[in-house]
């Protein structure tokens, strides 16, 4: 991705500020996997993982609307 000085610069500060939700999704995550055998992998667990990973991209989303509402960005949306 081609982004100019002032994309990058927030982009720095988005993924400081998401490093540790994703963390601690991926925490999450690895504990939801951890606690399932083998036969109870695929199924329901595949839902668990999938709503986890939307809450994580919903926060996301809210975490740059939120920067954004700031004054975060100095170009033009």
């Amino acid at each position: 991705m081609d982004l100019n000085a002032s994309q990058k610069e927030e982009a720095e500060r988005l993924f400081q500020l998401l490093q540790g939700p994703f963390l601690d999704e991926a925490r999450r995550l690895a504990e939801l996997l951890a606690s399932k055998d083998n036969a109870r992998l695929l199924g329901r667990t595949e839902f668990e993982l999938r709503d986890a990973l939307h809450r994580l991209g919903a926060a996301t989303l809210q975490t740059a609307l939120q920067e954004r509402k700031k004054g975060g960005t100095r170009a033009r949306a």
